[in-house]
């Protein structure tokens, strides 16, 4: 019997590693076009929810990377000096075709990364409402300047691009990260080389082809793929004057000291562990309801998910019943209809957040549900974990200090407003937190005296519209300017500032131009 089973086993291998052989390559996008990539190095995407393989994703050969670095070079020079409308019109048009395709686009998402349908179309959309804002650029990048600062001199400034640009995406995000990244560096004068996450091309190589549709000349944007070569190559070169990263805290803070140390401007959004802040005298009902959204959403697969919660005093009879609410959330593949909560990205990361769990219970926390053995019909394969709940968490046990990245949530308890802010004050992430609250008073309180970035309000996942700025802070970012609104506008240009004397005394007066005005 062993023997048969190990036939079997080696069967399913070969079967599966036929199947990779098989699988279509994802593409370099070089000046404009689609690139077979000439690496003898593959990366496999496995589809999370059944671990077969959709695409082989190409480890780009040193050669390639200049080859896509040179073209964004030679772009920039005849980009940069397009009129500012001209770059306005390719996002009316790029924002019209995102629209159109935005169910293509959660589609591979889901395939790729795993995420429920709905989910993902909501991952398009955020990435849209950027490109709607950098349809603003006109005004959004308008200099300043004072008249008569002396006698017959003025001073005015200029915003102008940097040149050539750089963005290093994540997996749990396919589609808006890119796109918080690549529009505003482009309609600003400037030209980008992207690499997406290998784990996730797909959504990166179809925004190609609608920038491509919407009439954006070839260099402006290159893709490139791979892993440590292709970021190394992006942190080294010294034609690219800026570095967009969103991702872990390892590869944040290696991304920020190795691109920093080579004069480059960086903004690196990393980890987090957001609070929800819980007391008595909220809307029970919306906030539990809320509570299991924003914690087991996206598979807890979100940098502003809510991942830690705090309830004070009272609020805490409250937790038998988010434990209901959790146990009704349903585990499926992303693509089935009616699915609360799909698999996470990878069977690592499925291990890590199974460990970090039973640290928890190991460390004396109390697993109140518990969704690590889950199995989906059909799915048997998939990377799921289901929603799981530990309470009587401490800030020093592993399962609080170590961001999970997983349908997880940890519990603590404070006997008042001042403890929970405490607590949240003392972690050393700060990319968003929330308090539920129906007391104006104590909401006021907490939006003053709490120490982070992003703050919701009866709100739980309060990331800004793009007429603002994602501004997570303490060790969830570092760098100057954060991520669209106007600091996505200050990070992808700099300022020139003039300072003219025309004498009065030196005009010369010639025949009076009757003609209409135009502009050419």
């Amino acid at each position: 019997r062993n023997q048969m089973n190990c036939f079997r086993y080696q069967a399913l291998q070969l079967s599966r590693r036929a199947y990779s052989s098989c699988a279509p390559t994802t593409k370099l996008f070089i000046d404009g076009k689609f690139v077979e990539s000439k690496t003898s190095e593959w990366i496999e995407v496995h589809d999370p929810a059944t671990n077969t393989v959709v695409t082989r994703v190409p480890k780009a050969t040193k050669e390639e990377m200049q080859a896509a670095l040179e073209s964004n070079k030679k772009a920039f020079s005849s980009w940069s000096n397009q009129s500012i409308v001209s770059r306005q019109q390719v996002m009316f048009r790029l924002q019209a075709l995102i629209k159109d395709n935005m169910g293509k686009l959660a589609e591979n998402i889901t395939k790729e990364q795993g995420k429920t349908l709905v989910d993902a179309e909501g991952d398009v959309l955020r990435g849209l409402q950027v490109v709607e804002h950098c349809c603003s650029i006109p005004s959004l990048q308008m200099g300043e300047t004072v008249a008569n600062v002396a006698r017959d001199m003025d001073t005015y400034s200029l915003v102008v691009p940097l040149g050539v640009t750089a963005g290093v995406a994540p997996f749990n995000f396919p589609a808006m990260i890119p796109l918080w990244m690549f529009p505003v560096a482009i309609t600003t004068g400037n030209t980008m080389l992207l690499k997406p996450s290998e784990r996730v091309p797909g959504a990166t190589m179809m925004l190609m082809e609608l920038l491509n549709e919407a009439g954006c000349p070839p260099g402006v944007v290159n893709v490139i793929h791979g892993q440590h070569d292709a970021v190394n190559f992006i942190c080294d070169a010294p034609e690219i004057k800026a570095v967009s990263f969103v991702g872990s805290d390892q590869a944040g803070k290696y991304i920020y000291e190795r691109a920093g140390k080579n004069g480059k401007r960086v903004q690196s959004n990393m980890g987090a562990k957001n609070h929800g802040i819980i007391l008595a005298d909220a809307n029970k009902e919306n906030t539990l309801n809320q509570l299991a959204g924003a914690a087991f959403g996206a598979a807890g697969q979100r940098c502003m998910a809510l991942s830690t919660a705090v309830f004070v005093g009272e609020a805490q009879k409250w937790i038998p019943d988010l434990v209901e609410r959790a146990k009704k959330l349903k585990v499926n593949a992303g693509h089935v209809p009616g699915t609360d909560v799909g698999p996470v990205i990878s069977a690592a990361s499925k291990k890590r957040i199974n460990d970090l769990i039973e640290s928890g219970v190991k460390e004396g926390a109390k697993l109140l549900l518990d969704g690590r053995d889950i199995c989906v019909p059909e799915f048997e394969d998939g990377y799921f974990v289901g929603p799981t709940i530990l309470s009587d968490v401490t800030p020093k046990m592993k399962c609080y200090t170590e961001e999970i990245f997983g349908p997880v949530l940890v519990i603590l308890k404070a006997d008042n407003l001042d403890d929970a802010i405490q607590i949240v004050n003392k972690n050393p992430y700060g990319n968003g937190t929330a308090v539920f609250t129906t007391n104006g008073a104590a909401a006021r309180k907490f939006v003053n005296e709490i120490d982070a970035g992003q703050i919701g309000v009866n709100v739980p996942i309060p990331v800004p519209l793009p007429m603002f700025s994602f501004t997570g802070t303490r060790g969830s970012f570092r760098g100057d300017h954060h991520f669209y609104g106007k600091q996505g506008i200050k990070f992808y240009t700099q300022t020139k500032t003039i300072t003219q004397l025309w004498r009065e005394t030196d005009v010369n007066h010639t025949q009076a131009a009757v003609a209409m005005p135009t502009m050419k």
